[in-house]
C-alpha cells in the first residue's frame, strides 16, 4: 500500500448529522472526550445520549449535562448512531446481547478500535453502516487538544457500507470529533488491529526484553541500581527522545545528543542486520495476530480477567513479571527515595 488518502474538514459535512441521534456505549476516557467535542461542533445536546451502567462513570456523563440511559435496550432503540467506546474484551457480549437485536436496520455503528471487527465478534445486520473512527491518542489528548483548536491523528475506515453512504458519516462523525482538523487517514480495520497488536505483542515485549538484559548485565558490571534506573528510564529522558522523534523525525533526533551518542547509535543500529529479528516478527504478524491464534487465546481466559487474586491470567503475568531483577530494584530505588520522588 502506498500514500494513505487523508481527509480534512473540507471533505466532510456536518449536515450529514442533522436530527440522528447519536448514541455513546460508554463515558470513560475516550467517550466522554468524543462526546464533549461533538457537542462542541454544534450537535445539539438533545441529540446525544450516553449509554452507560449506574456507576461513576454515568455520573460524571450527568454532571457534564449529558443526557444518560442505564437501559441498554432503550438507548439502542433509539441510536442512529452508534459508538461503541467500551474496552474490546466486553464489546461482545454487550453488543451483540443488548444492542444488536434492538437497533435500527440503517444505523450507523461506529468502532474506535478494529480487534472485534476484524475478526467478526460482533453481528451487525446487512443494512447497516460499520466504521472506524480511530483516534490515536488517549481520551485528554483528545479532548484538550481540540479545545486548544487543534486536531489529533485518527484512523476512520468503512467496513460495512449497508447504505451505500458510509463514508459520508464517517467523515462527519470524525470532523465533528475534531479528527478532520488536522487529518484523518484512511485505513481499515485490518490494518489498525494488524499495527496495534503487533506493537503489543512484537515490538514492545522485545523493547521490555532488552531492557531486562541490558539492566541485568550492566547490573553484573558493578553498576548500582540508582544508577542503572535513572540512566536508563527513571529520568525520564527516553521519554524525550521519543517526543523529539515524534517532532523531528526518528533519526533526525538524534542531533539533539552528543557527538560520541550519535556515531555511536547510528554505527551501531546500522551494524545489526535484523533479518533474524524481522523473521521472528513476522512470525508474530502472521502466525500470532493475523491468523486470529491470539484472538482466540485470549477469548478462552477473557472471563477469568474479571477474577480477584492469582486465577485472575493478568495478575499471574505481573507476578512472575516482579521476578525480574529490574522491577525489584526499581522497588528498592523508589522506597529510598520517596521522599524526593
Amino acid at each position: 500500500m502506498g500514500q494513505a488518502k487523508i481527509y480534512y474538514d473540507s471533505d466532510a459535512d456536518l449536515g450529514v448529522l442533522n436530527n440522528k441521534k447519536i448514541v455513546f456505549l460508554g463515558f470513560g476516557n475516550q467517550g466522554s472526550a468524543q462526546a464533549q467535542n461533538l457537542r462542541d461542533s454544534g450537535i445539539p445536546n438533545d441529540q446525544i445520549l450516553i449509554a452507560n451502567r449506574v456507576d461513576s462513570y454515568a455520573e460524571t456523563a450527568k454532571a457534564k449535562g449529558f443526557h444518560v440511559e442505564h437501559d441498554f435496550a432503550t438507548a439502542a432503540k433509539v441510536a442512529d448512531v452508534l459508538f461503541i467506546l467500551i474496552p474490546d474484551q466486553v464489546q461482545p457480549r454487550v453488543f451483540n446481547e443488548q444492542f444488536s437485536p434492538k437497533m435500527k436496520s440503517n444505523a450507523t455503528i461506529v468502532v474506535a478500535s478494529g480487534y472485534n471487527v476484524f475478526f467478526n465478534l460482533l453481528k451487525f445486520q446487512p443494512g447497516q453502516d460499520v466504521v472506524m473512527v480511530a483516534p490515536r491518542m488517549i481520551g485528554s489528548s483528545v479532548r484538550s487538544l481540540h479545545e486548544k483548536g487543534r486536531g489529533f491523528p485518527c484512523f476512520v475506515s468503512v467496513e460495512q457500507n449497508g447504505t451505500g453512504k458510509g463514508l459520508d458519516g464517517a467523515l462527519a462523525l470524525s470532523r465533528a470529533i475534531g479528527a478532520t482538523k488536522q487529518g484523518a487517514i484512511a485505513s481499515s480495520v485490518r490494518e489498525e488491529t494488524a499495527m496495534d497488536l503487533f506493537a503489543e505483542q512484537a515490538l514492545w515485549p522485545n523493547i521490555i526484553m532488552m531492557f531486562r538484559e541490558a539492566f541485568n548485565v550492566l547490573k553484573d558490571a558493578g553498576c548500582s541500581d540508582e544508577a542503572l534506573c535513572y540512566e536508563m528510564w527513571m529520568s525520564k529522558e527516553p521519554a524525550e527522545i521519543f517526543e523529539r522523534a515524534a517532532d523531528d523525525g526518528f533519526v533526525a533526533q538524534l542531533k539533539h545528543h552528543s557527538t560520541v551518542s550519535q556515531y555511536g547509535q547510528l554505527s551501531g543500529s546500522l551494524k545489526l542486520g535484523g533479518e533474524a529479528m524481522r523473521e521472528h516478527f513476522k512470525d508474530i504478524l502472521y502466525n500470532q495476530i493475523l491468523n486470529g491464534k491470539f484472538c482466540k487465546a485470549f477469548s478462552q481466559i477473557e472471563d477469568d480477567l474479571d477474577n480477584e487474586g492469582d486465577t485472575n491470567p493478568l495478575n499471574e503475568l505481573y507476578r512472575r513479571s516482579e521476578e525480574m531483577e529490574l522491577v525489584k530494584a526499581e522497588k528498592r530505588v523508589k522506597a529510598r527515595l520517596a521522599g524526593l520522588l
